[in-house]
């Protein structure tokens, strides 16, 4: 991956609000980040955290109403995705940036076998053939180790087991040679042997393809074993962002080292019992106006409880959005 190369997709400030009974929820709060061409970085955090709104916000994935992009640029390609017209969009999700959802069984369409599933954006974004789509469909499947692949096209998704159909949602995902692949929670489901094939296959296909990819998760030893970059989220922010090495190391948010904490070990006397975050998540009602992580952290003073803080640079790529400076042990400067 080239250090200096120009970000392939470029994040700026997205705010995405749902509209509900109860009234507004602001989801993603003045989200920023970037990614590199052939980089995988790693999205991190509770569930509620903001994580897969935030990706699915860049796609137009959301459902409108309820939910509402209020501000930010989503820049890819030479384009704002955030201000394009509906038919530029869908030229772009699904051909140059795919997505893997988190539950393939209700993602793939029971109804139609998964031959015709890959070859539908085959047909649509590429503009081959049947008998050319059919072809590319098989090596499609022969790429995620799908055995007998030629048979297998014409096999329903309930005729698959769970890793199979995650492996054939990774296939429809590639089809079309995307820039950026985004996978939201692609394993959670599976069990760790399956698990562990996933994230082999993702890693031999981003060598081989050459593609960046965003792996969103709760599970921090996942991201140590892929990730180049992570980005930690609560509350909707980013409340850290650092090289993956640097980030396990000299975890520097209060919320990330708590996150490292929680871990099992398999080394060492077993401990009387596991670790946890004591406290639930916010539920965003409002835009931040104070440190969201105050009320379960350990370093919390009283400047937490009167403003959001910023993300700091704490230097070697790392920063994070805490008053407190872990380095030193004491509030940062005003």
């Amino acid at each position: 991956m080239p250090e200096g190369a120009l970000p392939v997709l470029d994040v700026r400030d997205l705010k995405t609000v749902f509209q509900t009974r109860g009234g507004e929820v602001h989801a993603v709060n003045d989200v920023s980040f970037s990614l590199r061409p052939g980089e995988l970085l790693g999205v991190v955090g509770e569930s509620g955290s903001g994580k897969s709104v935030t990706m699915m916000s860049l796609l137009g994935l959301l459902p409108s109403p309820p939910a509402e992009v209020r501000r930010g640029s989503v820049q890819f390609d030479g384009k704002d995705l955030l201000h394009v017209s509906p038919e530029t969009l869908r030229s772009v999700r699904g051909c140059k940036i795919g997505f893997v959802f988190q539950d393939p069984m209700t993602s793939l369409n029971p109804v139609y076998n998964v031959g015709f599933q890959i070859m539908e954006p085959l047909r649509k974004h590429m503009g081959m053939s049947k008998k050319q789509a059919a072809l590319r469909s098989q090596e499609l499947l022969e790429l995620v180790g799908i055995p007998d692949a030629k048979q297998r096209l014409s096999d329903y998704p309930h005729q698959f087991s769970g890793g199979m159909r995650q492996r054939v949602m990774i296939a429809i995902a590639l089809a079309c040679d995307p820039q950026v692949l985004i996978a939201d929670e692609p394993t959670t489901a599976l069990d760790v042997t399956i698990q562990a094939q996933i994230l082999e296959l993702m890693k031999d296909l981003r060598d081989k393809l050459g593609m960046a990819v965003i792996w969103i998760t709760h599970d921090l030893g996942v991201i140590a074993g892929i990730a180049d970059r992570v980005i930690v989220m609560y509350g909707g922010q980013v409340v850290e962002h650092a090289p993956v090495n640097e980030l396990f190391s000299n975890p520097q948010h209060p919320y990330t080292r708590a996150l490292l904490k929680t871990i099992p070990t398999i080394h060492g006397e077993r401990a009387p019992r596991l670790t946890i975050i004591e406290g639930q998540p916010p539920i965003m009602t409002g835009a931040p106006n104070a440190c969201t992580f105050r009320d379960r952290c350990d370093v919390a003073f009283d400047r937490c409880a009167r403003e959001n803080p910023p993300r700091y640079d704490v230097g070697n790529g790392h920063d994070t959005a805490c008053f407190f400076d872990a380095r030193t042990g004491a509030p940062r400067d005003v």
